[in-house]
């Protein structure tokens, strides 16, 4: 998705998956949970809200920290708003594949509980409800339709057909390749499930087993 690219779309109410508020249905799948803590180079990041926010000032660790200590994701996007004049100037041109990024550790480090429910939605168009934010969601225009670029869950659908209706669960997810994109002025690492360490560890030990 090319941010610049992106056209508004249509919805019908009764023809799509829709989540809003975090206590409602589907609303896991909400950056706003509290829910999914993520952890990344070490550290316990509180919410995918938390780690896309940090990421928009990865050339300013001050910020990151302060965005980063919030145990509401709500209170971390507010303080993002305060460091804006240090967000990144490729920001507009990357916070798609950031976002994508952010969604992709999600999954992985959560897939028990999201892999199922995006299944759940089979095969329908899945919105974020929102009242102001037309990129990133739809709001409503009429009675019954939302109208937005939806891009938060038109990611939601892309990492559905990629990762879930197969599932092919997402083991590990690589650093993106952006300059400069680090965490607390550390480069990011791969970022794995522990599954994947644990069976890592496990292998690990039948080699030495076995030779």
């Amino acid at each position: 998705m090319n941010p610049n690219k992106e056209k508004m779309r249509l919805y019908n109410c009764d023809e799509v998956i829709i989540f809003s508020k975090t206590n409602d249905l589907f609303g896991e799948l909400s950056n706003m949970s509290s829910s999914f803590p993520l952890y990344v180079n070490d550290l316990v990041i509180p919410s995918s809200e938390a780690l896309y926010q940090a990421m928009r000032y990865s050339l300013f660790p001050k910020a990151q920290n302060e965005i980063i200590k919030q145990a509401s994701p709500m209170t971390a996007k507010m303080i993002s708003k305060k460091y804006t004049p240090y967000s990144r100037q490729d920001w507009e041109l990357i916070k798609l594949r950031v976002m994508r990024w952010v969604m992709e550790i999600k999954l992985s480090q959560h897939w028990n509980i999201l892999a199922p429910l995006l299944l759940k939605t089979e095969n329908k168009a899945i919105v974020e409800l929102s009242f102001k934010d037309q990129f990133w969601g739809a709001k409503k225009v009429g009675n019954n339709t939302l109208e937005g670029t939806n891009a938060l869950g038109r990611l939601w659908m892309d990492l559905r057909e990629r990762y879930v209706i197969n599932n092919n669960k997402i083991k590990c997810v690589a650093p993106l390749t952006i300059a400069g994109f680090r965490l607390y002025d550390y480069d990011i690492n791969f970022i794995c499930d522990e599954n994947y360490f644990i069976n890592s560890e496990q292998m690990k030990n039948t080699l030495s087993v076995n030779i």
